[in-house]
C-alpha cells in the first residue's frame, strides 16, 4: 500500500494507528512551509485545542490509569474492555465538555468517540503505569481546572470526583486484591503516608496546598 500510494519501497514500514492530529499556531516571523498540504491544522489560537486535549484525553487517562490499576489491569485497552469502566470514561468526558470553548473545525462528540476508539484499540499497548506516574503534577493540570469550572457552571461532577477519589485510593500502594502498586511520583512518600493516615477519609490528601490550593 505504501508503494502504491507514495511510490516508496519501504522494507521496514512502521505501522501506526490511523489517527493523527497536529495543530500549530500560525505565528511565524519569516514565513513557513505549506504544512497544510500534509494534514497540519494551522490556527490563530491554539488554546482551545490544547484545552480540549488536556481536559478530554489527559483527564480520561487519569481515570483509566487509576481505576485500571486498582482493578489489576496492565493496559489501557484492557480497562476499556470492561463495560463499566468504558462507560465511566465516556461519562467523564461528557461531564467535562460544558467547560470547553468551541474548537474550530472540531466536532467534540466525534472527538470523544475517536478517543474511546483509540483507548479501546488492543494494538495500542499503552501501559497504565505510564498514565499514573507523577499524578501530583497531573491532577491539578488535567482534572482540577475542569472541576473548578464545572462547580461555577453547575451540573454534575460525579466522574471528576471519581477520578480524584481513584487517585487517592491508588496512593495507598495496593490494588483491590491487596497486590502492591509502585507509586511513581516525586512526592510518593508523603502522598502514600497521607493516603494511609486518612484511611477512608481523603482530607489529609486534599489539604496538600501544593496540589489542591485553598
Amino acid at each position: 500500500m505504501v508503494a502504491e500510494q507514495f511510490g516508496i519501497d519501504d522494507a521496514f514500514p512502521w505501522v501506526a494507528e490511523p489517527y493523527i492530529q497536529w495543530v500549530i499556531e500560525d505565528s511565524f516571523c519569516a514565513g513557513r512551509p505549506n504544512w497544510e498540504s500534509v494534514g497540519v491544522q494551522m490556527t490563530n489560537n491554539v488554546h482551545p485545542y490544547e484545552m480540549m486535549k488536556i481536559r478530554l484525553l489527559n483527564a480520561s487517562h487519569m481515570l483509566i490509569g487509576y481505576l485500571g490499576s486498582l482493578a489489576g489491569y496492565t493496559y489501557v485497552y484492557e480497562v476499556m474492555a470492561d463495560p463499566l469502566f468504558k462507560q465511566a470514561v465516556a461519562n467523564l468526558m461528557d461531564e467535562i465538555t460544558p467547560t470547553l470553548q468551541p474548537v474550530p473545525g472540531i466536532n467534540l462528540d466525534d472527538y470523544k468517540k475517536t478517543l474511546i476508539e483509540r483507548f479501546s484499540n488492543p494494538k495500542i499497548r499503552d501501559q497504565l503505569p505510564r498514565l499514573c506516574l507523577n499524578g501530583a503534577a497531573k491532577i491539578p493540570k488535567f482534572v482540577l481546572g475542569s472541576l473548578r469550572d464545572k462547580l461555577q457552571l453547575g451540573g454534575a461532577i460525579d466522574y471528576l470526583s471519581l477520578t480524584i477519589a481513584a487517585w487517592c485510593r491508588y496512593l495507598n500502594g495496593y490494588d483491590d486484591q491487596n497486590r502492591p502498586i509502585s507509586i511513581d511520583d516525586p512526592l510518593a512518600d508523603i502522598l502514600t503516608q497521607k493516603a494511609r493516615s486518612g484511611k477512608t477519609d481523603p482530607t489529609p490528601l486534599l489539604n496538600i496546598f501544593e496540589i489542591f490550593g485553598d
